[in-house]
């Protein structure tokens, strides 16, 4: 690839215009520090989180990957305020963009495991069923692959002219940002199979609080990602602009609106409706009835505790 790239030429700057556009200094910088702030501050509050449910034993790696997605938003913002320092670096732009599409990644996977939960405790025998299990991996193991294709294709673009080579490049950021909207679909898809389909005798609980509660969570998220995803499928889907001539969803306030403020939103639904206990199943939960084991289970010991003890019978 790197020997490809250097007979290539390049990089060459960008002639269209992207979202966001280029970043100055007395706009984007300030803005930039305000959202790194609050990156960091959901950061240190979901890693405490992690930690402190890890040392009672309440395994939830979720908290875990939206501490990873806050760090990965740190150094988006980074990017952008060093890219705003130095505007005709275009290595510096393309790892910037890249990061802007990368981050959310994880945002999209924690609501398919949380939706996928749902449909489990409502609807074991659609939950449990091999195929929604192996299609639901195969759409995980997909993601990887959509990046790797959003990576190449935007370094590939930026060092060629060839503008066949430009054109295919295009087309499979286009196949990609497709997939990845798609994929944000995938909870509400779970929570309408969830509630929609007839109430069954076996479902199950899992977590604290109710059901309806857990829904309105996941669903409120989901509809941020698929805004987000939306916003940017649907920007790169439009026909191509010079830089002199961006459109409205090219501006500054669009950029930080559909990216990071509605994260942030998420990420506040997410942390303070404490989904590590909203969410919380037995580790090893692979079959119907998992979910509810360490319910009976405690309410057994509870059983046993509370019965009264028999007195020994007096010797004769």
């Amino acid at each position: 690839m790197l020997s490809f790239l250097q007979k290539r030429g390049g990089p060459y700057p960008s002639t269209t215009a992207g979202l966001g556009g280029v970043p100055s200094n007395d706009l984007d910088t300030p803005v930039c520090a305000v959202f790194l702030v609050l990156y960091i501050c959901f950061a240190a509050t979901n890693m405490t989180i992690f930690q402190k449910n890890r040392r009672r034993n309440h395994k939830f790696v979720l908290s875990g990957m939206m501490f990873g997605f806050c760090m990965a938003r740190i150094t988006t913002l980074v990017l952008r305020i060093v890219w705003a320092n130095r505007q005709r670096n275009v290595r510096l732009a393309i790892a910037a963009n890249i990061f802007v599409n990368a981050g959310i990644l994880l945002i999209y996977i924690i609501n398919v495991i949380l939706s996928q939960r749902i449909l489990r405790a409502k609807q074991p025998q659609i939950g449990w069923h091999p195929i929604p299990r192996i299609g639901t991996k195969v759409l995980y193991y997909l993601i990887p692959g959509a990046l790797i294709m959003v990576i190449t294709a935007t370094v590939v673009q930026v060092y060629t002219q060839n503008p066949d080579v430009r054109s295919s490049c295009r087309d499979v950021q286009l196949a990609a940002m497709t997939y990845l909207l798609v994929f944000t679909c995938l909870p509400l898809i779970h929570v309408a199979a969830a509630v929609l389909l007839p109430r069954r005798q076996d479902e199950e609980t899992f977590g604290e609080g109710s059901m309806m509660a857990k829904v309105v969570i996941v669903t409120l998220s989901s509809c941020m990602c698929i805004l987000v995803a939306g916003f940017k499928a649907g920007a790169n889907w439009s026909a191509p602009r010079q830089l002199s001539n961006p459109a409205w969803y090219h501006s500054k306030s669009c950029f930080y609106v559909f990216n990071f403020m509605l994260e942030i939103l998420i990420l506040c639904l997410l942390t303070f409706s404490r989904i590590d206990k909203r969410f919380h199943i037995p580790n090893g939960s692979t079959k119907h009835g998992d979910y509810s084991r360490t319910r009976s289970e405690a309410s057994d010991e509870t059983k046993a505790a509370v019965e009264p003890i028999a007195e020994p019978k007096g010797q004769a």
